[in-house]
């Protein structure tokens, strides 16, 4: 018997999901051509049982079996490497087999547990919207927004030059969280979330450091939120990472399902802290399309908004590092390799979003 035939007899598992994992790889590939059946089979289908199953598992237990997962992990990989590291040189075939037959597993858990949504329909072809819209409705829609949310600051009793804190802990906004998608349910049963589980993260600095405010975890089915950030966002990052437990992939999806959430919330404060959220998006894209008129519209946003945004901004300014740079650009490889085509930059298909299905509806 030759070397290679021996060699494929006591290795033929191995070698079999090693061979796996580029054909599962092409096989994605061939998926984005049928959304319809992703969203028919999958999104609507196999993945809300899946996370379900899940969140009724790890839900209720108070700190992150995820952040616990990935620790774990961690530590047996690096274990493993140390073992077997001289085997590189010795029998390279054997080392790269093995580590090929792993990420085969974890390729085809990851996308059984969570990756086939990255390929499901979009969300304005499922919600009927379209997906341009222009410089007309763009400012028309903005203006309605710095209405509505200088109408609300002064509602909950503030001056305008007052920057609002929420008067609730980041427990009681967890608590709070899916009352919005609970009065969603009736015109869009899709989005009905039960049962909870989100939590804060137990490495909410290191999130910070690589620029995140929250994430999803594909294993555990927990909503991670970074426990550091004390702004108006929270309520906002908490309902978009629920956004991703019902299944939308989409970082600029997820980020229009986190403020329909917050805005159809009947406490007031977490209403206003989705409707600063959608101006500070719709403002800034004003500001890509025309400088001169940003400049103009400003001035009538409350000051005590933009106080808001200046603390959101001097956070992240506090954190940043070169190793962000790294993480966003890795972040944003792996978006566009999972069909998000725009990656991180997705900023007007959130504000399309949000000007095409609030155009003939009222505030």
């Amino acid at each position: 018997m030759s070397k290679i035939s021996e060699f494929l007899k006591d290795n033929t598992t191995k070698v079999i999901l090693a061979l796996l994992l580029p054909i599962q790889f092409y096989g994605l590939k061939l998926l984005r051509n049928f959304p319809e059946f992703i969203e028919q089979y999958y999104s609507q289908g196999l993945f809300p049982v899946l996370s379900k199953i899940n969140r009724f598992l790890f839900g209720w237990i108070p700190f992150s079996i995820g952040d616990f997962f990935y620790v774990l992990i961690g530590i047996i990989a690096i274990r493993w490497l140390y073992k077997n590291l001289k085997r590189l040189r010795f029998e390279p075939l054997k080392f790269f087999i093995d580590i090929a037959a792993t990420l085969s597993i974890v390729y085809f858990v990851f996308n059984l547990l969570w990756g086939f949504n990255y390929y499901r329909m979009p969300l304005n072809t499922t919600l009927g919207l379209k997906k341009d819209y222009t410089t007309a409705q763009l400012i028309a829609t903005t203006k309605r927004l710095i209405l509505k949310s200088n109408a609300l600051h002064r509602e909950l009793g503030y001056a305008d030059s007052i920057k609002i804190d929420l008067p609730y802990s980041q427990k009681e906004i967890f608590a709070m969280s899916d009352n919005g998608y609970k009065n969603l349910e009736t015109e869009f049963p899709q989005l009905a979330y039960h049962p909870k589980s989100i939590k804060k993260s137990g490495w909410s600095l290191g999130l910070t450091y690589m620029g995140y405010s929250g994430y999803y975890n594909p294993f555990s089915g927990e909503a991670q939120v970074n426990n550091l950030i004390k702004t108006y966002k929270f309520p906002v990052v908490s309902c978009h990472e629920q956004a991703h437990q019902i299944g939308y992939a989409a970082e600029n999806e997820a980020n229009f399902i986190a403020t329909m959430a917050t805005l159809n919330n009947d406490n007031t404060y977490i209403k206003y802290s989705g409707y600063i959220f959608a101006l500070r998006y719709c403002v800034n894209e004003l500001a890509r399309r025309d400088m001169a008129l940003y400049e103009e519209l400003l001035p009538s946003i409350n000051f005590g908004i933009l106080e808001s945004y200046r603390e959101m901004r001097e956070f992240w300014g506090e954190y940043q590092n070169p190793f962000e740079t790294f993480s966003k650009a890795f972040w944003d490889q792996f978006l566009k390799a999972n069909n998000q085509s725009e990656g991180i930059m997705s900023y007007s298909y959130m504000v399309a979003l949000v000007v095409n299905y609030f155009e003939d509806k009222p505030f």
